[in-house]
């Protein structure tokens, strides 16, 4: 039978999500056929995922009747017929709500399917001599392997109504064997890899993401960057996102040999580790970034200013930022003076506070805090909402306060007088240390994040809390 000729490149959604049935153009006359199998540019502007195959198989079947199934693979596939018939049958396998949604259409020459990940497929020929094709976009291994889900082609739940009985079709011993729908194991979701997991930002993701048991966390001692085998050191076609929380963030060390060469190995090899690993399994990376990617001369910072940065932990910042932009599913959340749990300057100031220490302390550079709970809270939301990909900036809100300001709120919080606090320049605060240069203005414009739906918390609120935790644990 041949194929119908001329149809519009057309996609057609299915009862099981994601599962997307494609009408192709087929140009035919007196010699033959031909068709654009895959084509890009194409299928991605007409609604398709744009899934990045790395591997094409095809399956000859000599006799009608030929039935190969249900089997659900770890990657998602492209299937089209290159020659005869098959009716297709597709049975939802993951972990979720569409568990056990069933679909079956006929495939012909001029029709093709999508198959996520973790949806069972099902073959069966219906004219003798027919092959398919099929665009893999990941490569068989023995981990990905054990990671099969399979469903029994006679599972009374599902009910697929052969054309051919299965008592009159060609089958193999394992394919008669395969569990029922009750029996079977859904695969679960593609996972988020969190690196960095036992930093401040590390930490508060812990807790964010605590309610998420698709989420893995890793320190240093879990997942070295800079180790050789990075690129084999996960299954990551199992992986749908990686947060980075990892950075050499020792500001003022970063100006000496030794940690010049830590910052640029974690802050850029480091990063630039991650995005091949991104780029190859078409992973979100998830950045994090910092105000001292900008000299500090404007008032407000918005994502689309040049990088301006003035020392070295500032250059690494600046870079990794520019690899992870190439990507083309990524976030870098840009942020100002991080307080989270761990040493910090607020902690600094409670303790001073508490031991009746008058302070100097820096009034000339503007900013906002960042307290690394909300911090935590826009990277969920960025990644659950699926706000378009690229660059944010993030703090707490509230008016910019300069170090002094907020040290002399700290004060007062810790029921000291705010006079306590002695506002001093910078030249003056660092006259005779080896200190980097810093930025004096790091205000960062939230308009772009808030647009997104995600309202920073004021800073003010935030810094209270703070210091009422740490003076209630202090007893």
């Amino acid at each position: 039978m041949a194929p119908e000729f001329s149809k519009p490149l057309s996609t057609r959604q299915t009862p099981i999500p994601g599962v997307v049935l494609l009408d192709l153009p087929v140009h035919g006359d007196n010699r033959g056929w031909f068709k654009e199998n895959w084509q890009r540019e194409k299928m991605t502007a007409a609604g398709l995922a744009d899934f990045g195959p790395v591997q094409n198989n095809i399956s000859f079947n000599e006799s009608m009747g030929t039935t190969r199934g249900i089997h659900a693979e770890p990657w998602d596939k492209f299937i089209s017929v290159a020659t005869g018939r098959v009716f297709g049958a597709w049975v939802d396998l993951r972990d979720g709500p569409s568990f056990g949604a069933v679909f079956t259409a006929e495939l012909d020459p001029s029709t093709a399917i999508f198959v996520p990940r973790g949806v069972g497929n099902a073959f069966q020929t219906l004219e003798d001599g027919t092959a398919y094709t099929y665009l893999v976009n990941d490569h068989w291994s023995a981990v990905v392997q054990d990671q099969y889900v399979f469903l029994n082609l006679a599972d009374e739940t599902a009910g697929i109504e052969w054309p051919i009985p299965l008592a009159d079709a060609e089958l193999s011993d394992k394919d008669r064997l395969h569990p029922r729908l009750a029996e079977v194991t859904p695969l679960s979701a593609r996972k988020t890899l969190v690196v960095g997991a036992d930093g401040q930002l590390g930490r508060a993701l812990r807790t964010a993401l605590a309610d998420q048991p698709s989420v893995e966390f890793a320190g240093r001692s879990e997942l070295d960057l800079l180790a050789e085998d990075l690129e084999h050191a996960r299954a990551w076609g199992n992986y749908s996102t990686i947060i980075n929380a990892a950075a050499y963030t020792a500001v003022d060390a970063a100006e000496t040999p030794e940690g010049r060469s830590a910052a640029w190995a974690v802050n850029v090899t480091g990063v630039a580790a991650l995005a091949r690993v991104a780029t190859a399994h078409r992973l979100t990376l998830v950045h994090v970034s910092s105000d001292y990617v900008f000299d500090g001369t404007q008032e407000l910072h918005d994502e689309g200013e040049g990088l301006t940065p003035l020392g070295v932990y500032g250059q690494t910042k600046a870079a990794g930022d520019a690899v992870v932009a190439m990507l083309p599913r990524h976030y870098i959340l840009r942020t100002s003076w991080v307080i989270g749990d761990g040493d910090n300057f607020v902690r600094t100031m409670v303790e001073l506070a508490r031991r009746g220490i008058s302070p100097a302390v820096v009034d000339d550079q503007i900013g906002r805090l960042t307290f690394t709970e909300d911090l935590a809270e826009a990277i969920r939301h960025l990644v659950a909402t699926g706000a378009p990909f690229g660059t944010y900036n993030m703090s707490n809100d509230g008016d910019p306060q300069s170090w002094a300001g907020i040290a002399a709120e700290v004060y007062a919080l810790c029921g000291r007088d705010c006079d306590d606090v002695r506002g001093v320049s910078t030249e003056e605060y660092f006259a005779g240390k080896d200190a980097a240069p810093r930025p004096r203005r790091s205000t960062l414009d939230l308009g772009k994040l808030s647009a997104t739906g995600f309202a920073p918390p004021l800073a003010a609120q935030r810094l209270a809390d703070y210091v009422q935790a740490l003076t209630a644990q202090a007893g």
